[in-house]
């Protein structure tokens, strides 16, 4: 039987840029405020990092940075997707050299391949490393799903621990818990959507809003996880708003504005990403007073 690589609630962390490069400092300064409040994964290097947009020397040395910092307290899991298979496997034969715990593969986007070429794709990286991957089904994004009859066949892959699910199906959710064993986990990828997620089965979050709030993210998954899914329920409804504030733009905009409004040093975005509207500036600063935090007036 497989363990899952994490339970609970795994920031999908923001990358500090300055206008050169990677701040690691600023990178270090994040970490450590996720470890003080209960994070119990990092993801590093995902959507939410702004991957697309790094060099691949940047995304190792990122990659490693959080390995050496972290240092063990929790699984450090790198983001080594791509629309190419070849890159991917050196990505995440890269990342498995870096230290991290596992990988976190997204579906090739652009290329929208067919449910047999997921299969090839995925079990191609699978075969090349001996960490375990983490799939990411995000079509909104990608431009394909994958199906609950794909993840049947993938979960019989050693390699292949679950999937990290941003579909917004929880129709399909049910089919694949359904029909996959359950050593094939699944996280949820809609800070939105842990609850319901964690009732069918789930095992936690990969979180956008773990970034700003880690505590309450933690806190949520260790309800759903003793089956408190009355109080769950509750503080899934009082987050709402909160995480509908952090999608109002393109993610990772809006978090990045916020952790920057908190002086806690998200850093810039990279382009093609750029400041919010004034309008989303405006809403990202009214949801954190509602949460009784303390935005600057910048």
């Amino acid at each position: 039987m497989r363990e899952p690589i994490f339970t609970g609630s795994g920031v999908a962390i923001v990358t500090p840029f300055t206008h050169e490069t990677v701040d690691l400092n600023a990178l270090g300064r994040l970490l450590d405020f996720q470890l003080e409040n209960g994070t119990d994964a990092v993801i590093v290097c995902g959507t939410t990092g702004e991957a697309s947009t790094m060099s691949y020397r940047e995304r190792m040395r990122t990659i490693e940075f959080c390995v050496e910092h972290v240092d063990g307290r929790v699984p450090v899991i790198a983001g080594s997707g791509s629309n190419s298979t070849e890159n991917a496997i050196a990505l995440s034969r890269d990342a498995e050299r870096a230290g991290a715990d596992a990988l976190l593969v997204v579906t090739p986007y652009y290329n929208k391949a067919s449910q047999t070429g997921l299969l090839r794709h995925y079990n191609a990286i699978a075969d090349t490393v001996d960490v375990p991957l983490i799939l990411y089904d995000v079509p909104s994004r990608t431009g394909v799903t994958i199906a609950p009859e794909t993840y049947a066949e993938l979960s019989k892959h050693p390699n292949i621990n679950g999937v990290k699910e941003a579909g917004g199906n929880l129709g399909a959710i049910q089919k694949t818990r359904n029909l996959c064993p359950e050593d094939f986990f699944i996280w949820s990828g809609n800070d939105d959507e842990t609850v319901p997620i964690c009732v069918l089965g789930g095992r936690g979050v990969i979180s956008v809003v773990a970034n700003v709030l880690p505590a309450e993210m933690h806190a949520l998954v260790g309800l759903c996880l003793a089956n408190d899914y009355d109080a769950a329920g509750k503080l899934q409804l009082y987050l709402k708003d909160f995480c509908d504030a952090m999608f109002c733009e393109v993610n990772p905009i809006p978090v990045k504005t916020a952790l920057n409004l908190l002086s806690l040093g998200a850093g810039d975005l990279r382009l093609p990403l750029c400041e919010m509207t004034e309008a989303g500036m405006d809403r990202v600063r009214r949801v954190l007073i509602q949460y009784g935090l303390s935005p600057s007036q910048a």
